[in-house]
Protein backbone atom coordinates (compact mmCIF):
# COMPACT_ATOMS: atom_id res chain seq x y z
CA UNK A 1 0.00 0.00 0.00
CA UNK A 2 1.61 3.49 -0.51
CA UNK A 3 1.68 6.18 1.43
CA UNK A 4 -0.47 8.09 0.16
CA UNK A 5 -2.71 7.95 -2.56
CA UNK A 6 -2.05 10.55 -5.00
CA UNK A 7 -5.34 11.90 -6.11
CA UNK A 8 -6.77 15.06 -6.89
CA UNK A 9 -10.43 15.64 -5.91
CA UNK A 10 -11.15 18.60 -8.29
CA UNK A 11 -9.84 15.35 -11.26
CA UNK A 12 -12.99 13.77 -10.39
CA UNK A 13 -14.39 12.68 -13.64
CA UNK A 14 -17.71 14.12 -15.10
CA UNK A 15 -19.32 10.77 -16.29
CA UNK A 16 -19.64 7.39 -14.90
CA UNK A 17 -16.64 5.46 -14.54
CA UNK A 18 -17.01 2.02 -16.23
CA UNK A 19 -16.52 -1.21 -13.67
CA UNK A 20 -13.29 -2.42 -15.66
CA UNK A 21 -11.96 1.47 -14.89
CA UNK A 22 -12.76 1.85 -11.89
CA UNK A 23 -11.07 -1.94 -10.47
CA UNK A 24 -8.31 -0.44 -12.74
CA UNK A 25 -7.80 2.97 -10.56
CA UNK A 26 -8.64 1.25 -7.16
CA UNK A 27 -5.91 -1.64 -7.49
CA UNK A 28 -3.05 0.63 -9.29
CA UNK A 29 -1.84 2.71 -6.05
CA UNK A 30 -2.53 -0.09 -3.73
CA UNK A 31 1.10 -1.89 -2.74
CA UNK A 32 0.71 -5.42 -0.86
CA UNK A 33 1.56 -4.47 3.17
CA UNK A 34 5.42 -4.75 4.15
CA UNK A 35 6.11 -6.20 7.08
CA UNK A 36 6.30 -9.81 7.40
CA UNK A 37 5.59 -12.29 10.50
CA UNK A 38 6.93 -15.81 11.18
CA UNK A 39 3.67 -18.43 11.82
CA UNK A 40 3.92 -22.22 12.45
CA UNK A 41 2.62 -23.81 9.70
CA UNK A 42 -1.10 -24.70 10.69
CA UNK A 43 -1.49 -21.11 11.51
CA UNK A 44 -0.79 -19.99 8.12
CA UNK A 45 -3.26 -21.53 6.59
CA UNK A 46 -4.91 -18.11 4.44
CA UNK A 47 -2.17 -16.50 4.79
CA UNK A 48 0.25 -14.89 1.90
CA UNK A 49 3.61 -16.18 1.85
CA UNK A 50 6.36 -13.33 2.30
CA UNK A 51 9.25 -15.67 1.13
CA UNK A 52 9.19 -18.25 -1.56
CA UNK A 53 10.03 -21.88 -0.02
CA UNK A 54 12.39 -24.10 -1.65
CA UNK A 55 12.39 -27.81 -1.05
CA UNK A 56 15.45 -29.22 0.40
CA UNK A 57 14.85 -33.17 -0.22
CA UNK A 58 13.12 -34.73 -2.86
CA UNK A 59 9.34 -35.91 -2.40
CA UNK A 60 8.65 -38.83 -2.34
CA UNK A 61 12.48 -39.48 -0.93
CA UNK A 62 12.63 -42.69 -1.90
CA UNK A 63 11.42 -45.35 -4.55
CA UNK A 64 8.15 -46.51 -3.22
CA UNK A 65 4.98 -48.44 -4.60
CA UNK A 66 1.74 -46.99 -6.02
CA UNK A 67 -0.40 -49.91 -4.87
CA UNK A 68 -0.83 -52.91 -2.63
CA UNK A 69 0.94 -55.69 -4.71
CA UNK A 70 4.49 -57.52 -5.36
CA UNK A 71 7.26 -56.24 -6.13
CA UNK A 72 10.18 -57.76 -8.90
CA UNK A 73 12.42 -57.05 -11.59
CA UNK A 74 10.92 -56.18 -15.16
CA UNK A 75 13.21 -58.58 -16.64
CA UNK A 76 11.38 -61.29 -14.67
CA UNK A 77 8.17 -60.10 -16.18
CA UNK A 78 7.46 -62.65 -19.44
CA UNK A 79 6.78 -61.87 -22.74
CA UNK A 80 4.73 -64.20 -23.34
CA UNK A 81 2.26 -66.72 -21.23
CA UNK A 82 3.00 -66.86 -17.58
CA UNK A 83 5.66 -67.14 -14.87
CA UNK A 84 6.43 -67.96 -11.69
CA UNK A 85 8.29 -65.88 -9.20
CA UNK A 86 9.22 -66.93 -5.47
CA UNK A 87 8.37 -64.85 -2.60
CA UNK A 88 10.83 -63.98 -0.47
CA UNK A 89 9.94 -61.11 2.06
CA UNK A 90 7.08 -58.34 2.75
CA UNK A 91 8.09 -54.64 2.46
CA UNK A 92 5.26 -52.59 4.38
CA UNK A 93 5.46 -48.39 5.00
CA UNK A 94 8.40 -47.56 8.01
CA UNK A 95 9.85 -50.99 7.54
CA UNK A 96 11.45 -51.67 4.32
CA UNK A 97 12.78 -55.29 2.88
CA UNK A 98 16.42 -55.30 3.49
CA UNK A 99 17.48 -58.80 2.16
CA UNK A 100 19.29 -59.77 -0.70
CA UNK A 101 17.53 -60.22 -4.32
CA UNK A 102 17.78 -62.99 -6.35
CA UNK A 103 16.07 -63.29 -9.90
CA UNK A 104 12.97 -64.79 -10.65
CA UNK A 105 12.62 -63.39 -6.91
CA UNK A 106 9.49 -60.99 -5.64
CA UNK A 107 8.24 -59.69 -2.39
CA UNK A 108 4.93 -58.64 -1.17
CA UNK A 109 4.66 -54.60 -0.92
CA UNK A 110 2.18 -52.18 0.33
CA UNK A 111 1.32 -48.90 -0.83
CA UNK A 112 3.75 -46.15 0.12
CA UNK A 113 6.49 -49.02 1.14
CA UNK A 114 10.11 -49.33 -0.42
CA UNK A 115 10.53 -50.27 -3.07
CA UNK A 116 14.11 -52.61 -3.45
CA UNK A 117 17.20 -51.11 -5.50
CA UNK A 118 17.39 -53.95 -7.16
CA UNK A 119 13.48 -54.07 -8.07
CA UNK A 120 11.57 -51.53 -10.75
CA UNK A 121 8.39 -53.07 -11.02
CA UNK A 122 5.06 -53.24 -8.83
CA UNK A 123 2.02 -55.50 -9.73
CA UNK A 124 -1.10 -55.01 -8.02
CA UNK A 125 -2.36 -57.85 -6.24
CA UNK A 126 -5.09 -57.90 -7.90
CA UNK A 127 -3.82 -59.23 -11.01
CA UNK A 128 -1.28 -61.61 -9.14
CA UNK A 129 -2.62 -65.45 -8.76
CA UNK A 130 -0.80 -66.59 -5.16
CA UNK A 131 -0.21 -70.07 -3.51
CA UNK A 132 1.80 -70.30 -0.75
CA UNK A 133 5.12 -68.43 -1.31
CA UNK A 134 5.14 -68.74 -5.38
CA UNK A 135 3.56 -65.78 -7.20
CA UNK A 136 2.18 -66.11 -11.09
CA UNK A 137 2.23 -63.07 -13.43
CA UNK A 138 0.89 -62.63 -16.98
CA UNK A 139 2.67 -60.88 -20.35
CA UNK A 140 0.13 -58.39 -19.42
CA UNK A 141 2.38 -55.70 -17.85
CA UNK A 142 5.61 -54.13 -18.50
CA UNK A 143 8.59 -52.55 -17.17
CA UNK A 144 8.19 -49.53 -14.32
CA UNK A 145 4.82 -50.17 -13.20
CA UNK A 146 2.98 -48.36 -10.31
CA UNK A 147 6.76 -47.23 -8.77
CA UNK A 148 7.22 -43.84 -7.48
CA UNK A 149 10.45 -42.32 -8.29
CA UNK A 150 12.15 -39.92 -5.89
CA UNK A 151 11.67 -36.10 -6.85
CA UNK A 152 8.56 -37.11 -9.01
CA UNK A 153 6.89 -34.62 -6.61
CA UNK A 154 8.90 -32.01 -6.20
CA UNK A 155 12.95 -32.04 -6.29
CA UNK A 156 15.50 -30.78 -3.87
CA UNK A 157 16.22 -26.73 -4.98
CA UNK A 158 12.74 -26.97 -6.41
CA UNK A 159 10.65 -23.27 -5.39
CA UNK A 160 7.60 -25.26 -3.67
CA UNK A 161 5.86 -21.57 -3.18
CA UNK A 162 6.56 -18.69 -4.16
CA UNK A 163 5.92 -15.12 -2.98
CA UNK A 164 2.32 -14.41 -3.04
CA UNK A 165 1.13 -18.27 -2.74
CA UNK A 166 -2.10 -18.00 -0.72
CA UNK A 167 -1.66 -20.80 1.74
CA UNK A 168 -4.48 -23.40 1.15
CA UNK A 169 -4.89 -26.89 3.05
CA UNK A 170 -3.11 -28.23 0.08
CA UNK A 171 -0.40 -26.08 0.82
CA UNK A 172 -0.53 -26.76 4.02
CA UNK A 173 0.04 -30.59 3.15
CA UNK A 174 2.42 -29.90 0.73
CA UNK A 175 4.84 -27.77 2.99
CA UNK A 176 4.58 -30.42 5.26
CA UNK A 177 5.73 -32.73 3.49
CA UNK A 178 9.33 -31.31 2.82
CA UNK A 179 9.20 -31.14 6.54
CA UNK A 180 8.50 -27.27 6.73
CA UNK A 181 7.31 -26.33 10.56
CA UNK A 182 7.09 -22.27 10.15
CA UNK A 183 6.81 -19.88 7.16
CA UNK A 184 7.25 -16.29 6.99
CA UNK A 185 4.05 -14.76 5.62
CA UNK A 186 2.31 -11.33 5.03
CA UNK A 187 0.66 -9.54 7.93
CA UNK A 188 -2.63 -9.61 7.67
CA UNK A 189 -3.95 -6.04 6.70
CA UNK A 190 -6.32 -4.34 8.70
CA UNK A 191 -10.10 -2.96 8.20
CA UNK A 192 -12.35 -0.80 9.85
CA UNK A 193 -15.42 -0.74 8.80
CA UNK A 194 -18.80 1.25 10.53
CA UNK A 195 -22.22 2.35 8.94
CA UNK A 196 -23.57 6.04 9.13
CA UNK A 197 -27.07 7.32 9.57
CA UNK A 198 -29.38 8.32 11.97
CA UNK A 199 -31.94 5.67 10.70
CA UNK A 200 -29.76 3.33 11.69
CA UNK A 201 -30.23 0.40 14.73
CA UNK A 202 -28.08 -2.27 16.14
CA UNK A 203 -30.22 -5.64 15.94
CA UNK A 204 -31.92 -6.40 19.08
CA UNK A 205 -32.91 -2.87 19.39
CA UNK A 206 -36.18 -1.58 19.23
CA UNK A 207 -37.49 0.24 16.55
CA UNK A 208 -39.02 4.02 16.20
CA UNK A 209 -41.16 5.45 13.04
CA UNK A 210 -38.88 5.86 10.29
CA UNK A 211 -35.53 3.48 12.03
CA UNK A 212 -34.30 0.28 10.04
CA UNK A 213 -31.96 -2.15 11.66
CA UNK A 214 -28.23 -1.98 10.05
CA UNK A 215 -27.48 -5.31 8.07
CA UNK A 216 -24.40 -4.05 6.10
CA UNK A 217 -21.91 -3.97 9.29
CA UNK A 218 -23.15 -7.75 9.37
CA UNK A 219 -22.69 -8.45 5.53
CA UNK A 220 -19.15 -7.30 5.93
CA UNK A 221 -18.31 -8.91 8.86
CA UNK A 222 -19.12 -11.94 7.24
CA UNK A 223 -17.07 -10.98 3.57
CA UNK A 224 -14.40 -9.61 5.39
CA UNK A 225 -14.10 -12.80 7.61
CA UNK A 226 -13.53 -14.99 4.75
CA UNK A 227 -10.87 -12.70 3.22
CA UNK A 228 -8.78 -13.31 6.41
CA UNK A 229 -8.44 -9.78 7.44
CA UNK A 230 -7.62 -7.62 10.67
CA UNK A 231 -11.00 -6.32 11.49
CA UNK A 232 -12.47 -3.48 13.95
CA UNK A 233 -16.24 -2.86 13.67
CA UNK A 234 -16.79 1.00 14.73
CA UNK A 235 -20.46 0.41 14.88
CA UNK A 236 -23.19 3.02 13.53
CA UNK A 237 -22.16 6.67 12.93
CA UNK A 238 -24.79 9.32 13.38
CA UNK A 239 -25.59 11.60 10.70
CA UNK A 240 -23.28 13.87 12.66
CA UNK A 241 -20.67 16.03 11.19
CA UNK A 242 -18.04 16.01 14.35
CA UNK A 243 -19.42 12.13 14.76
CA UNK A 244 -18.24 11.29 11.35
CA UNK A 245 -14.85 13.11 11.63
CA UNK A 246 -13.89 11.92 14.49
CA UNK A 247 -14.87 8.34 13.33
CA UNK A 248 -12.75 9.11 10.43
CA UNK A 249 -9.82 10.35 12.58
CA UNK A 250 -9.77 7.18 14.39
CA UNK A 251 -10.04 4.58 11.41
CA UNK A 252 -7.73 6.30 9.37
CA UNK A 253 -4.34 6.19 12.22
CA UNK A 254 -4.53 2.40 12.47
CA UNK A 255 -6.21 0.89 9.28
CA UNK A 256 -4.94 0.10 5.92
CA UNK A 257 -8.57 0.05 4.12
CA UNK A 258 -11.62 1.99 5.82
CA UNK A 259 -14.77 1.11 4.50
CA UNK A 260 -18.46 2.78 4.81
CA UNK A 261 -21.54 1.95 4.31
CA UNK A 262 -24.15 4.85 3.87
CA UNK A 263 -23.90 8.29 3.28
CA UNK A 264 -22.27 8.68 -0.03
CA UNK A 265 -25.25 9.87 -2.63
CA UNK A 266 -26.51 13.61 -3.17
CA UNK A 267 -28.47 13.80 0.07
CA UNK A 268 -28.28 17.02 2.30
CA UNK A 269 -27.14 15.26 4.90
CA UNK A 270 -24.57 13.03 3.75
CA UNK A 271 -21.53 14.21 5.29
CA UNK A 272 -19.15 11.49 4.31
CA UNK A 273 -17.60 12.62 1.13
CA UNK A 274 -17.82 16.07 2.74
CA UNK A 275 -15.89 15.17 5.31
CA UNK A 276 -13.39 12.53 3.30
CA UNK A 277 -12.68 15.92 1.28
CA UNK A 278 -11.93 17.39 4.87
CA UNK A 279 -9.07 14.90 5.91
CA UNK A 280 -8.40 12.93 2.60
CA UNK A 281 -9.26 12.92 -0.65
CA UNK A 282 -11.48 11.52 -3.26
CA UNK A 283 -10.41 9.80 -6.55
CA UNK A 284 -13.66 8.94 -7.80
CA UNK A 285 -17.52 8.06 -6.32
CA UNK A 286 -20.34 7.48 -9.89
CA UNK A 287 -19.30 3.95 -11.52
CA UNK A 288 -21.41 3.07 -14.14
CA UNK A 289 -22.86 -0.23 -12.66
CA UNK A 290 -26.67 -1.13 -11.11
CA UNK A 291 -26.56 -2.07 -8.38
CA UNK A 292 -24.05 0.22 -6.52
CA UNK A 293 -23.56 3.44 -8.29
CA UNK A 294 -22.89 5.64 -5.51
CA UNK A 295 -18.87 4.42 -4.52
CA UNK A 296 -16.51 6.32 -2.77
CA UNK A 297 -12.80 5.79 -3.33
CA UNK A 298 -10.17 7.46 -2.04
CA UNK A 299 -7.71 8.32 0.53
CA UNK A 300 -7.41 8.67 4.30
CA UNK A 301 -4.48 8.87 5.56
CA UNK A 302 -2.18 5.92 5.24
CA UNK A 303 -5.69 4.09 4.36
CA UNK A 304 -7.65 3.39 0.83
CA UNK A 305 -11.12 4.35 1.46
CA UNK A 306 -14.45 2.79 0.47
CA UNK A 307 -17.57 4.59 1.00
CA UNK A 308 -19.84 1.81 -0.04
CA UNK A 309 -23.92 2.82 -0.71
CA UNK A 310 -26.38 1.77 1.94
CA UNK A 311 -28.61 -0.37 0.08
CA UNK A 312 -27.51 -3.75 1.19
CA UNK A 313 -27.44 -5.26 -1.98
CA UNK A 314 -25.29 -2.21 -3.58
CA UNK A 315 -22.59 -2.99 -0.81
CA UNK A 316 -22.10 -6.47 -1.00
CA UNK A 317 -21.96 -6.22 -5.02
CA UNK A 318 -19.49 -3.24 -4.83
CA UNK A 319 -17.40 -5.08 -2.44
CA UNK A 320 -17.43 -8.55 -4.44
CA UNK A 321 -16.14 -6.09 -7.29
CA UNK A 322 -14.08 -4.14 -5.63
CA UNK A 323 -12.48 -4.10 -2.25
CA UNK A 324 -12.05 -7.99 -2.87
CA UNK A 325 -9.61 -7.67 -4.91
CA UNK A 326 -8.05 -4.52 -3.29
CA UNK A 327 -7.65 -6.76 -0.29
CA UNK A 328 -6.18 -9.68 -2.35
CA UNK A 329 -3.45 -6.79 -3.73
CA UNK A 330 -2.74 -5.07 -0.68
CA UNK A 331 -2.39 -8.69 0.99
CA UNK A 332 0.36 -9.61 -1.63
CA UNK A 333 -1.73 -12.25 -3.29
CA UNK A 334 -0.74 -13.22 -6.55
CA UNK A 335 -3.56 -11.48 -8.78
CA UNK A 336 -6.32 -13.31 -10.57
CA UNK A 337 -9.28 -11.75 -12.60
CA UNK A 338 -12.31 -12.46 -11.61
CA UNK A 339 -13.40 -16.39 -12.51
CA UNK A 340 -16.67 -15.64 -14.87
CA UNK A 341 -18.29 -18.60 -16.67
CA UNK A 342 -20.71 -18.54 -19.59
CA UNK A 343 -23.97 -20.30 -19.62
CA UNK A 344 -27.79 -20.06 -20.70
CA UNK A 345 -30.03 -18.32 -18.68
CA UNK A 346 -33.66 -20.03 -18.11
CA UNK A 347 -35.04 -16.67 -17.19
CA UNK A 348 -35.94 -13.26 -18.93
CA UNK A 349 -33.99 -10.04 -17.71
CA UNK A 350 -35.04 -6.78 -17.73
CA UNK A 351 -32.30 -4.40 -18.28
CA UNK A 352 -31.84 -0.80 -19.62
CA UNK A 353 -28.19 0.20 -21.18
CA UNK A 354 -25.53 2.31 -19.86
CA UNK A 355 -24.77 0.35 -16.59
CA UNK A 356 -23.05 -2.51 -15.73
CA UNK A 357 -25.89 -5.08 -14.37
CA UNK A 358 -25.19 -7.56 -11.69
CA UNK A 359 -28.12 -9.20 -11.39
CA UNK A 360 -28.69 -12.27 -9.03
CA UNK A 361 -29.05 -15.71 -9.78
CA UNK A 362 -28.72 -19.01 -8.70
CA UNK A 363 -26.50 -21.05 -11.06
CA UNK A 364 -27.45 -25.06 -11.17
CA UNK A 365 -26.02 -28.29 -12.74
CA UNK A 366 -28.46 -30.78 -14.87
CA UNK A 367 -29.01 -34.12 -14.89
CA UNK A 368 -26.42 -34.09 -17.18
CA UNK A 369 -23.97 -32.12 -16.24
CA UNK A 370 -24.34 -29.13 -17.86
CA UNK A 371 -24.72 -25.29 -16.28
CA UNK A 372 -27.50 -22.95 -16.32
CA UNK A 373 -28.40 -19.91 -14.46
CA UNK A 374 -31.88 -18.53 -13.45
CA UNK A 375 -32.71 -15.22 -11.70
CA UNK A 376 -33.64 -15.00 -7.77
CA UNK A 377 -36.37 -12.70 -8.78
CA UNK A 378 -36.79 -9.06 -7.43
CA UNK A 379 -33.69 -7.12 -8.37
CA UNK A 380 -33.75 -4.21 -6.16
CA UNK A 381 -31.39 -2.95 -4.35
CA UNK A 382 -32.99 -2.93 -0.83
CA UNK A 383 -33.86 -6.83 -1.73
CA UNK A 384 -31.23 -8.44 0.57
CA UNK A 385 -33.10 -11.58 0.49
CA UNK A 386 -32.05 -12.22 -3.57
CA UNK A 387 -28.47 -12.10 -2.57
CA UNK A 388 -29.22 -14.90 0.40
CA UNK A 389 -31.09 -16.81 -2.46
CA UNK A 390 -28.42 -16.46 -5.03
CA UNK A 391 -24.62 -18.21 -5.48
CA UNK A 392 -23.62 -15.61 -8.57
CA UNK A 393 -23.92 -12.42 -10.18
CA UNK A 394 -25.44 -12.75 -13.42
CA UNK A 395 -23.13 -9.96 -15.28
CA UNK A 396 -24.56 -7.88 -18.45
CA UNK A 397 -23.12 -5.73 -19.84
CA UNK A 398 -23.38 -2.08 -19.89
CA UNK A 399 -24.24 -1.91 -23.34
CA UNK A 400 -27.21 -4.87 -23.54
CA UNK A 401 -30.78 -4.52 -23.11
CA UNK A 402 -33.36 -7.18 -22.26
CA UNK A 403 -32.22 -10.67 -21.83
CA UNK A 404 -34.63 -13.34 -23.97
CA UNK A 405 -34.75 -16.26 -21.77
CA UNK A 406 -31.98 -19.20 -23.15
CA UNK A 407 -29.38 -16.94 -23.79
CA UNK A 408 -25.97 -17.28 -23.03
CA UNK A 409 -25.04 -14.85 -20.41
CA UNK A 410 -21.72 -14.49 -17.47
CA UNK A 411 -22.19 -15.36 -14.50
CA UNK A 412 -19.55 -15.18 -11.53
CA UNK A 413 -20.34 -17.67 -8.74
CA UNK A 414 -19.27 -16.36 -5.13
CA UNK A 415 -17.51 -18.37 -3.96
CA UNK A 416 -14.87 -18.07 -6.71
CA UNK A 417 -14.57 -14.42 -5.20
CA UNK A 418 -13.79 -15.06 -1.46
Amino acid sequence: MSDKLNIDCCSQPSGLLSVEAARQRILEPINPVTENETLELRHALGRTLAEAVTSSLDVPSYKNSAMDGYALHSRDLPNSGSANLQLIGTSLAGHPYDGSIEPGSAIRIMTGAAVPDDYDTVIMQEQVERSDEIITISSDHCAGENVRYPGEDIKSGDIAGDIGLTIRPAELGLLASLGISDVSVKRRPKVVFFSTGDELREAGDKLEAGQIYDSNRYTLYGMLNKLDVEMEDLGIIPDQPEAIERAFREAGERADIVITSGGVSVGDADYVKQTLEQFGSIDFWKIAMKPGKPLAFGALGKSVFFGLPGNPVSTMATFYQFVIPAIRKLKGETAEKIWTLKVPCHSKLNKRPGRTDFQRGVLQSSADGSLSVHTTGLQGSHVLSSMSKANCFIVLPAESGNIEAGSMVEVQPFESML
